[in-house]
């Protein structure tokens, strides 16, 4: 996690959601997904130094992806575009730029998301797109999904 909230701010996200699924392997109680989330808070204030980016992402305490789908559902707005990245979509990340949209990106653990979780995902407003024949690791996929969306974008 380190890794993908370094490289993360690095490539200019403006909020990291960790998020606790049903495959995941890492189960974090109240007090150390504080600690974490304030190491995870001094991570990107370095990856902000070493860019010379001024805004630090905001970093949120992990959750469930079900609050987390709760969440968006509930302040959801038309002005982002939800994708939730899995080797078994339907079509190309590229597919889903809109210009002008706010993009909110969801990556998943080591065991990839439950069949559950993308159906919750997919009622929630996520398009499940994919990103090329391999399955990638956990802290590979955001950085590529991210890499490949400023590139669409024309920001890389």
């Amino acid at each position: 996690m380190d890794s993908v909230v370094q490289k993360a701010t690095e490539l200019g996200v403006t909020a990291i959601q960790p998020v606790l699924t049903d495959h995941g392997t890492v189960r974090l109680d109240a007090k150390r997904g504080a600690k974490k989330t304030s190491h995870w808070r001094n991570v990107a204030i370095s990856a902000c130094e070493q860019s010379g980016r001024v805004l630090i992402p905001g970093i949120e305490e992990p959750r469930m992806l079900a609050d987390c789908l709760d969440r968006f559902r509930t302040n959801q707005s038309t002005s982002i575009k939800a994708i939730m990245c899995d080797p078994d979509g339907e079509s190309g990340i590229g597919q889903h730029l809109n210009p002008g949209k706010d993009i909110v990106l969801l990556t998943g653990p080591e065991g990839g998301f439950s069949q559950a979780e993308k159906i919750a995902a997919a009622g929630a407003g996520f398009s499940l797109v994919s990103l090329g024949p391999r399955v990638l690791r956990t802290e590979t996929a955001p950085v590529t999904a991210i890499s490949l969306l400023q590139h669409l974008a024309g920001d890389l």
